[in-house]
């Protein structure tokens, strides 16, 4: 699809690559400050489209206090990754779930645990982590907003990559700040923001975008690939309802 929603979830997964050309990402945990800001949403499409690319992806709910990835792909919850952390051996071709989407499999929550800190920061995560990541290009991993409980903290000194979701026009620079200030003290590697929920309804946004694809589409063959710039000296841009943003102090 060519809408504007589906190419925002494409540039994100751009810039994502982008901001890890020394290193390859193979694991990146999604969290944001607070509650509903849309980062399980962010995490499943995301995972698509990088499925999309042809790479191998697993899906990980790591929010084991109030999980959602099931419900997303309508997949049982039944088993899932405290099972992995709990089992004897390491086995997830039961508990890794195939979906819809080639390349794409996900690993549900499974039963929610009483001590989900104290299974999210043991030495067994870190094997099933290892486990998974075999057999995958990209580990993705939704967890619990950073704010509300030490999980996501937990969590981001074990993967390569971390990126905040923050709803736009709701979170407040200081909380996003604060949420960050967290993570950091697990060292984790903040690859930077994904702003979310942005009105589609602006007018802009709807004359950026279509000027993109007109002046693409209709381009002269003639000109070989020459990139024409607006007369009034900008260049192309696609404002997109997701951006990837460095944080700033």
């Amino acid at each position: 699809s060519k809408s504007p929603i589906s190419e925002a979830y494409r540039v994100l997964r751009t810039n994502i690559q982008f901001s890890s050309l020394d290193r390859p990402l193979r694991s990146l945990l999604l969290t944001s400050a607070n509650p509903s800001e849309g980062k399980s949403t962010t995490a499943a499409n995301l995972a698509v489209v990088v499925a999309q690319t042809g790479k191998k992806v697993v899906l990980v709910d790591a929010d084991l206090r109030r999980p959602n990835l099931h419900h997303f792909f309508d997949v049982s919850n039944q088993q899932g990754l405290t099972n992995l952390l709990l089992a004897d051996s390491i086995d997830g071709q039961d508990v890794v779930q195939t979906t819809s989407v080639d390349g794409l499999r996900v690993l549900t929550s499974g039963p929610l645990p009483p001590n989900p800190s104290e299974l999210l920061g043991s030495h067994r995560f870190e094997r099933v982590l290892e486990y998974l990541q075999r057999d995958a290009d990209l580990v993705i991993l939704d967890s619990p907003p950073v704010l509300s409980v030490a999980d996501p903290a937990v969590l981001a000194s074990k993967v390569d990559g971390v990126l905040l979701v923050v709803q736009a026009g709701q979170t407040r620079p200081e909380v996003l700040k604060q949420a960050k200030e967290h993570l950091a003290r697990g060292e984790a590697n903040i690859l930077g923001v994904a702003l979310n929920k942005l009105s589609l309804r602006r007018s802009d946004y709807y004359y950026q975008y279509h000027y993109y694809y007109s002046s693409y589409s209709s381009r002269d063959a003639s000109d070989k690939g020459r990139v024409k710039k607006r007369r009034h000296g900008g260049s192309n841009h696609v404002h997109t309802p997701v951006e990837s943003k460095t944080i700033q102090q």
